[in-house]
């Protein structure tokens, strides 16, 4: 039988629904997280913002006041990387998808001249030091490992902070003021969701087509890290609630049910979001990626999208009175554009509750 066939345009408008960018977000952070299954995080600004946007008319303050109510949380579930995830799934993600990036912990600890005994010494200090609800800034669990007995200088400290929260010992906690903090994962979730493995197989597959599809197969290998024979089985455990489509001659997933709002006027959207990070193929949304991230260092631009193509990025300078956007440009803009692009930032200004000043070329 032969496969549906969406337009480009149609699949984009359908990926930015997906993505709910569409005005289409359930109405807090818990929900938009359950949504995505995991968030890309490692930057925790961008991390609050795709939030935000996707949230209009929440502040940022409200976003840090609903992350400290524990039903979302930052650790390492999948290729090594920050994502916020739903704080009862973080356990069983961990055990996945997370184990896997453990594989070549072993070279790194060989680059850092630390050994075994080192590390799990390490994870023993940090679940005694937090033991009993503690909380503790990224500096505070430095000084907890140095006092016992372990060496953190250079680039050791950070190592075996990711090793406590990818063996399944800690997790990161909101920030206190502009410190990251740390608790133990058993302590800061008594209560986790434990599915199967097949079950925890199907449930990734559900929620990354769900709110990424249309999505190749290899996306989903790339965004999970996952082997593709576990790929095959997610999609194949999730059953009908996936459909498949082609799509300019290559075959993609999503929801069988995913309602098509099309793909949306202007966006001000941060550099590490879904949107970007959620897909190895970003052709869909951009024919200049290396302007996104220029000189392919891994450093993702905030964006300017219209109808869910990249038209421009932008950077922000923050003072107490006012936040100061600077836009570049990666198409060419008229007057009109300008104009739409300061009126897509204005949301940006009003989460921060700051006032906004544009610089355009």
């Amino acid at each position: 039988m032969a496969l549906l066939q969406k337009s480009v345009t149609t699949a984009l408008g359908l990926r930015m629904t997906s993505l709910l960018l569409r005005g289409n977000a359930p109405g807090d952070v818990a929900g938009i997280v359950e949504w995505f299954g995991a968030m890309q995080a490692q930057d925790v600004n961008s991390a609050l913002w795709s939030f935000g946007c996707r949230l209009p008319g929440v502040t940022l303050a409200k976003i840090n006041e609903a992350i400290e109510d524990r039903s979302v949380l930052r650790t390492w579930p999948m290729r090594g990387t920050v994502h916020f995830v739903p704080a009862v799934d973080a356990h069983w993600m961990l055990e996945l998808m997370g184990v896997r990036a453990l594989s070549g912990a072993a070279k790194r600890r060989e680059t850092l001249g630390l050994d075994e005994a080192t590390v799990d010494r390490a994870v023993d200090v940090l679940g005694e030091a937090l033991a009993g609800g503690k909380r503790f800034t990224r500096a505070e669990c430095m000084t907890a490992m140095v006092d016992g007995g372990v060496e953190v200088a250079g680039q050791r400290g950070y190592h075996l902070l990711w090793y406590a929260s990818q063996r399944g010992v800690t997790a990161i906690a909101p920030h206190v003021g502009k410190e990251q903090t740390f608790v133990l994962l058993d302590e800061w979730v008594p209560a986790p969701r434990r599915p199967s493995r097949e079950e925890a197989l199907a449930l990734i597959a559900l929620r990354y087509f769900r709110s990424h599809g249309p999505a190749t197969r290899k996306d989903f290998a790339g965004w999970t890290g996952l082997t593709m024979t576990d790929c095959r089985a997610g999609i194949a455990g999730a059953g009908d609630a996936l459909t498949t489509v082609e799509v300019d001659g290559a075959e993609m997933i999503m929801a069988a049910d995913a309602p098509d709002l099309g793909p949306g006027e202007w966006l001000a959207l941060p550099g590490f979001d879904e949107y970007m990070l959620g897909y190895k193929d970003r052709s869909l949304m951009t024919d200049d990626f290396e302007a996104v991230v220029p000189g392919g260092n891994g450093v993702f631009r905030s964006t300017l999208v219209e109808a869910g193509r990249v038209r421009a990025t932008w950077t922000r300078t923050l003072t107490r009175k006012g936040v100061t956007v600077t836009v570049e440009p990666l198409t060419s803009f008229s007057q009109r554009d300008r104009d739409a692009a300061a009126k897509a930032l204005e949301p940006y200004a009003a989460y921060l509750d700051l006032a906004l000043t544009v610089k355009n070329p």
